[in-house]
Parts: structure tokens; sequence; C-alpha cells
């Protein structure tokens, strides 16, 4: 080949990666991702509503103290990342859970019907609708145990403590509450902190 034949080579291939980068979006005009907000404040309930229980406010957690019910938050929610941590305070036989995609709760009962991050013992994580969503061996008996969720669409995942705990598929709906379980008469009591939402695609 010609040495002219490669410099106007090398000056057309110049040409094209100037034009390219002319046209491309420069990082600071690219969409910002989206950021987690905190759901709990861990000073008020603000942002709750307390259907059939009784919660408060106790060291920078949300205590669900008493009865079967629901600790509901205010808004709906389509696709999210929810943070949150939990500890159970009975020895035994905990039972709780963290409701999502749930529009309504059906006369004469005190939770919804799905969909629920289950934290009774031995399913903790588990979710009764979706078969995929199982997992064992992740929890800490006793102690602060913290759950990533993550909705979006038909599918759902799950991190327990910073590990993979299940991939699934199969959601029906598209938004809905989030709502804290209160089974405080045979599940006991639980604390719950560090409660952030990111919103998906907003």
């Amino acid at each position: 080949m010609k040495r002219s034949s490669l410099l106007l080579i090398l000056l057309a291939a110049a040409v094209a990666f100037a034009t390219i980068a002319d046209t491309a979006p420069a990082a600071e005009d690219a969409e910002p991702a989206a950021k987690p907000k905190r759901l709990f404040d861990g000073k008020t309930l603000k942002g709750w509503k307390l259907i059939t229980c009784e919660a408060e406010v106790k060291d920078g957690a949300m205590l669900i103290k008493s009865g079967n019910g629901v600790v509901q938050s205010d808004k709906m929610y389509d696709d999210f990342v929810l943070d949150f941590t939990w500890k159970a305070l009975k020895s035994k036989e905990w039972d709780s859970g963290v409701y999502f995609r749930y529009k309504t709760i059906p006369k004469g009962r005190p939770w919804p019907t799905h969909y629920q991050t289950n934290l009774r013992q031995g399913m903790e994580g588990n979710v009764g609708r979706l078969k995929e969503a199982r997992s064992t061996g992740l929890i800490k008996p006793g102690e602060w145990n913290h759950f990533k969720l993550k909705i979006a669409g038909t599918k759902a995942e799950l991190q327990i403590n910073g590990k993979p705990a299940w991939k699934a598929d199969g959601l029906e709906g598209k938004e809905g509450y989030i709502g804290i379980q209160a089974e405080v008469p045979l599940g006991g009591q639980f604390l719950f902190k560090d409660i952030l939402i990111t919103e998906l695609g907003k």
C-alpha cells in the first residue's frame, strides 16, 4: 500500500472518530441513576399508616408493638429496590413479613393476600406465590438481618445479608403499597430500621 493511501485511511478514521465523539452525550448530560430515599426516617412514623396494629419508634428503629395488621406506606410503588434491616425479638417461632404490590386488604382479614416477603422462622425471605423464591441458611437468628428486595416488572430478586438468595419471575399487577406485617400475638414483636427505597425508572 502506498504511503499516501495509508495517510488517507488514517485521516478518514480520525474524522469518523471525532464525529462520533462530538455527537455522543457528555457524562454530565447522562441521565442520573435513581437514588435511594428513606421510607422510614428513624424518628417518626411519618409516611406510614397503622392498620389494626400498634407501632412506635424506639432507638431509631420501628418497633412493631402489638396487634394483627399492617404498617402501610402512604404511597404506592411500581418498580423499586427496597432495603431494610430487621430483627425478631421473640427467641423462637417469630413471624412477620413485608408485603408489596397489594392495593387492598380484604374485608375481614388483617393482612393482604399477596405478595409477602416472609419473615417467619424457617421461611425468611420466601415469597409464597413465587415458586423460585426460596432460600435457606442466610439468616442470623437473634441478630439484625439485611434484606435487599428488587421488584421490576414481573421479576423479583432478593439478597440476604449481602448474599444472593433467589431470583423469580411471575409477578402480577403493576403497583401497590408496601406493608410491614404485625402478627404480634403469635409471631412476637419485631424491629425494623434503615428502610430505604429506590424507585426504578423514575
